[in-house]
């Protein structure tokens, strides 16, 4: 499949200032992608990007990963109702540092660099910045912006002449990258469309160059209709400090139904061939979750590495009762023990009290009462545990159907 051809299929191709997007099947570019460090990892709201460029890079292009060390301090205020918190000046540094080490992690050393606004912005003086730059950028285009007319019309929220001025910043990004490097692709998230496009008016007012932008759509569930990456619990990171692999395959295999093929596309590699086989074994028994769990081992990998992506399996098997907690080995059972929690009694009310799984005896009496209570996967009703249920002195409670809402019980 040529590469216009794949970022149409995946779902990549929201808009672009390419007039066909088979010019990029003929010669090879470079390219570009910016992340500001606004935290100390990126999400799982990162990903659809990432992937873009991945596949970009797949086909044969040379990519720049932008890490925002400048555009940090001020944060991107498009699509925020109010005025951001600034970072220290430290925590963007190790922000950064992070950003760089995921950066690596993802993707190939000599097909990618990793570039750093900071290193051209910090000598540029003010003046010098207005009248090379910001004598080229028409101020109707800035106040074109929704973000802008929105804010301004706010007036317990404003705009910064800080956050304004971001566009300026991120347009040059695209001008120096053009100059120094010779790229040519800028490719961004829809909400990054106007961000982008500046910068492609900005080289053509300057060099009378070509360049152009390629956005994405907004990945959305397409049950809820909620954007992806918002979780009930909080952010998806990918620093296994934040969200331990195991947490990060369990999100993917609850991916519903009516979004997992479409995820297939975006967030993996999978041809359309394995991805058609995937979707027709899938819908031969929902139950089995075919779909998602070879999503979850295929993303899993790439942020992980196989090995976190085969204990986050083999852990995960132990919580729904697929294999015998018993039978784990120390090191699933270690994985497993950082999970959910682990208690020694031979009885459902002191465990699920202990586990906090319940609040109280009353609650956990309740539970039990409603067969809301599993041990090793199979509904139970009675309180005491039996010897014969424990393999090698362990098993696994869970209340309900959620992964997270389980506990080892050792024996006494």
């Amino acid at each position: 499949m040529k590469l216009s051809e794949e970022l149409k299929w995946r779902g990549y191709v929201h808009q672009t200032t390419l007039k066909d997007l088979k010019s990029l099947d003929n010669k090879t570019i470079k390219f570009y992608l910016g992340v500001d460090p606004s935290s100390d990892s990126m999400t799982i709201g990162n990903l659809a990007a990432l992937k873009l460029a991945s596949c970009l890079i797949r086909h044969g292009h040379q990519g720049y990963l932008l890490v925002g060390g400048a555009t940090g301090m001020i944060g991107d205020p498009d699509g925020k109702k109010q005025e951001r918190d600034l970072l220290s000046v430290e925590d963007i540094t190790a922000n950064k540092q992070k950003f760089e080490n995921q950066f690596k992690n993802l993707f190939p050393k000599n097909k990618t660099d990793v570039v750093d606004n900071y290193d051209w912005f910090k000598d540029i003086g003010y003046l010098d910045f207005l009248r090379d730059i910001g004598k080229n950028v028409p101020l109707s285009q800035m106040l074109g912006r929704d973000f802008v007319s929105t804010r301004l019309k706010d007036e317990n929220a404003g705009l910064s002449y800080a956050e304004f001025s971001y566009a300026l910043i991120q347009a040059y990004d695209f001008l120096h990258l053009y100059k120094v490097k010779n790229v040519t692709l800028q490719i961004c998230g829809s909400d990054q469309w106007g961000n982008s496009v500046a910068g492609v008016d900005l080289i053509r007012r300057k060099t009378g160059g070509e360049s152009h932008v390629l956005s994405m759509p907004l990945v959305i569930n397409q049950q809820t209709g909620v954007k992806f990456g918002k979780t009930e619990s909080g952010a998806i990171w990918l620093d296994p400090n934040k969200t331990t692999p195991t947490q990060f395959y369990q999100f993917w295999v609850n991916i519903d139904d009516a979004s997992v093929e479409s995820y297939l596309k975006i967030f993996t590699d999978l041809d359309e061939h394995a991805i058609d086989k995937t979707v027709d074994e899938h819908k031969k028994d929902l139950s089995k979750r075919v779909a998602q769990k070879r999503l979850a081992e295929e993303v899993t990998t790439w942020v992980h590495g196989s090995n976190s992506a085969k204990t986050a399996q083999e852990v995960t098997s132990y919580l729904v009762g697929e294999n015998n907690v018993g039978e784990a080995n120390n090191h699933n059972y270690e994985a497993l023990a950082q999970e959910i929690p682990v208690v020694k009694t031979e009885s459902v009310i002191e465990a699920l009290v202990k586990s906090k799984l319940a609040s109280s005896n009353t609650e956990a009496r309740r539970l039990l009462a409603g067969n809301a209570i599993a041990l090793n996967g199979t509904k139970i009703s009675q309180d005491k545990i039996e010897d014969s249920d424990f393999t090698n002195g362990r098993l696994i409670i869970r209340k309900g159907k959620a992964f997270k809402d389980s506990a080892i019980i050792e024996k006494t």
